[in-house]
């Protein structure tokens, strides 16, 4: 059985999903897989979540899309630990990704668009399924570096969503993990020394941008003085004082 913190990982886990209300009666979720920390331990939360609190009935769908650069012992692995550790049947589906951004497109800056095919087939694929939610990995930490990337570059103030509808209208996209720090993911998966999926692709360095390292080096910096400022970043963003903010009474 895995290894779950309370405090750090499923209370606030549990706390996002009914102070959002991300969960209904009936919901079947898709739930975007890439092998990686996160959206394994996503996996492993709502597995939990299902089996253990029978108040909430709902169907999980977890889909990995392999662009093909996956290696075959990496997704038989994924499968492997979809019914043998977590519980849940992971769908694997390899597609024609890369050769068609590389061979037949020849991209010189491939990224852009091999992340727009790959969100297109994923919400495909959830829609075959017959989805009316996505579950996406992003967490806590996602959120509160999105708030500062967009202010210090974008001159803007946004971030994620916990609920948002997708593109297509057809379905929601759910952030269950928004209370969840990036800490207790990875001592989540280190404690129960689970084995993650690297990006095998030669630009996959690429994805993680250099603003975003920048604020998580920050943050990393500024939490040494102040151990709780992750925390109070993140609960800003719920609570924000509308007479206070430029631009509103115009």
């Amino acid at each position: 059985m895995l290894k779950t913190d309370s405090k750090r990982m499923w209370q606030p886990f549990v706390r996002a999903i009914k102070e959002f209300n991300l969960i209904e009666k009936g919901d079947r979720i898709a739930i975007g897989v890439s092998g990686g920390k996160d959206s394994l331990t996503l996996v492993h939360l709502l597995s939990k979540l299902k089996k253990e609190d029978r108040s909430f009935d709902f169907e999980i769908f977890p889909i990995m899309l392999n662009p093909g650069t996956m290696k075959k012992e990496d997704t038989d692995y994924i499968e492997w630990l979809g019914e043998n550790v977590l519980g849940q049947k992971i769908h694997v589906f390899h597609t024609d990704i890369w050769n068609i951004v590389f061979e037949k497109r020849g991209e010189k800056n491939p990224c852009s668009l091999c992340s727009k095919m790959r969100r297109g087939i994923l919400y495909k694929k959830a829609e075959e399924f017959d989805c009316n939610k996505l579950a996406l990995g992003h967490h806590g930490d996602d959120v509160i570096e999105t708030v500062l990337i967009n202010m210090f570059y974008g001159a803007s103030i946004k971030t994620m969503l916990p609920s948002v509808k997708s593109t297509t209208d057809k379905f929601d996209l759910i952030r269950p993990m928004v209370y969840v720090f990036e800490e207790s993911i990875i001592n989540f998966i280190s404690t129960n020394e689970l084995r993650v999926i690297d990006d095998n692709c030669e630009f996959g360095s690429q994805k993680y941008d250099s603003k975003r390292r920048e604020i998580k080096e920050m943050l990393l910096d500024l939490e040494s003085k102040n151990p709780i400022i992750k925390k109070s970043l993140l609960h800003s963003v719920r609570n924000v004082n509308m007479n206070y903010m430029w631009g509103q009474s115009e």
